[in-house]
């Protein structure tokens, strides 16, 4: 019995322990978060004066002087999120699918090139976007696709780490024996992924389109570049426009535009959250 009852405390002491550093990580990834709301709370003056995790009667007045200086500007708030949603929603769309159906290709069936092939799909994710931007701008150039939508949204059907993800996934839950049945009853292969394999994948397919619309959604890199036209610019661009010289005093308004630009990030994720942890248990862990 005392043995017993030594393990168990010891058991107690480890699960308060991992515990209280659960506590203590969500706090470090939630404080930044919890300032933004505040300070899109404070006046500028109060900003720049210090950290407060006290929330200010400054919103409405921030709001307002919001949507007073983006009458100075060849673009509005609205139209800078619409701009972003156009982007997003079939970038995300692309990548998560297209992605799924890599995936599915490589996991499913046997060629004489698909060791190369997944080399070569995991090689292109260890090279980031910005050693080929210029020479990607430069292609764009001469299709002149620059200052469209179009770089935006159709190179999201390349996304090798989507890809990969997918694949792990699939090693962990699809079961080859399935789609030989399936094909066996006389289904289509695209019919067989469509109906049978993507229902399966649905943790899967709402954990990566969370991460793929925030990605998309914070991207300031690639429009910046792309998109020269003031009335095309995404809502990160619209809030890098009041951070600029004429708005750099006036912090409320930034932060008030940064407390909308995260709005749609936390209602996506609100919504699909529910798949996170077991897309990520099952992709992750090969049965």
């Amino acid at each position: 019995m005392k043995r017993s009852d030594g393990y168990n405390a010891a058991l107690t002491r480890q699960r308060i322990f991992r515990t209280v550093i659960c506590v203590f990580f969500c706090i470090i990834a939630l404080l930044p978060f919890l300032l933004l709301v505040m300070n899109a709370t404070r006046s500028s003056d109060a900003i720049k004066s210090g950290i407060s995790l006290i929330p200010s009667t400054h919103l409405i007045e921030n709001w307002k002087n919001l949507l007073i200086k983006q009458n100075g500007m060849q673009i509005t708030l609205q139209r800078a999120a619409l701009n972003s949603l156009l982007i997003t929603a079939p970038g995300t769309f692309f990548a998560v699918y297209f992605s799924s159906m890599t995936a599915y290709g490589i996991h499913v069936y046997d060629f004489k090139l698909k060791k190369l092939a997944w080399a070569f799909i995991m090689a292109v994710m260890m090279v980031p976007s910005q050693i080929s931007i210029i020479g990607f701008y430069r292609f764009m150039l001469n299709l002149k696709l620059v200052d469209t939508y179009i770089p935006l949204i159709i190179p999201t059907i390349a996304a090798p780490t989507v890809v990969f993800f997918m694949k792990q996934y699939m090693e962990s839950t699809l079961s080859l024996e399935m789609i030989e049945a399936a094909r066996i009853d006389g289904s289509k292969e695209f019919h067989t992924f469509n109906t049978i394999i993507l229902p399966i994948m649905k943790p899967a397919v709402a954990t990566q389109a969370i991460f793929q619309f925030i990605a998309q959604w914070n991207n300031l890199f690639t429009p910046t570049i792309m998109l020269t036209t003031d009335t095309k610019k995404t809502l990160p661009m619209f809030v890098q426009l009041l951070s600029s010289d004429q708005f750099r005093t006036d912090y409320g308004v930034v932060y008030i535009g940064l407390f909308v630009t995260i709005i749609p990030l936390v209602i996506v994720y609100l919504l699909l959250s529910k798949y996170i942890v077991a897309g990520v248990a099952l992709g992750g862990v090969k049965g």
